[in-house]
């Protein structure tokens, strides 16, 4: 298993397992309709002009991925995945290492997650990110932004 940088030619199987890792997020909110599950191919391929995708192989197969951008010294890190069938193994974790080595001239790193999503806040607190802002989206969805600074 390697990360390494991912190209827009990845973006169809990035994708398909973007939609399958997310299956359990809508199974907690009973909404099958949140955006990671309704990007199409077109928009994730438009994210590669301004993102910068990771991905782990094993063999032939994504099978974990995290996208980031950096702006105003914050880098931004948007949907963290790992394939079903190879979770609790550590890979979110070194996914997070990934981009947190290679955006060093960053003041700090922020992401977000909805409220009812424990298990990425575990993993995310442990990573020593705290929370700093809640955004309600709707009656069922509240989101929780978390940020992690340099020392």
């Amino acid at each position: 298993m390697k990360i390494i940088i991912a190209n827009i030619k990845d973006a169809l199987q990035i994708l398909t397992l973007q939609k399958l890792a997310y299956q359990s997020e809508a199974l907690i909110y009973n909404d099958y309709n949140i955006p990671p599950l309704t990007q199409t191919l077109d928009q994730i391929k438009k994210e590669f002009d301004n993102k910068v995708f990771f991905k782990i192989v094993s063999g032939n197969d994504i099978i974990g991925s995290v996208r980031a951008n950096v702006d105003n010294r914050s880098c931004f890190i948007g949907r963290l995945i790992v394939h079903p069938k190879w979770r609790g193994q550590g890979l979110g974790t070194q996914l997070m290492a990934k981009v947190e080595s290679y955006f060093t001239d960053v003041k700090r790193f922020e992401l977000f997650t909805g409220i009812k999503s424990q298990g990425n806040i575990r993993l995310y607190r442990r990573l020593g990110y705290i929370p700093f802002k809640k955004l309600e989206i709707n009656e069922a969805v509240c989101l929780i932004y978390m940020e992690k600074y340099e020392v």
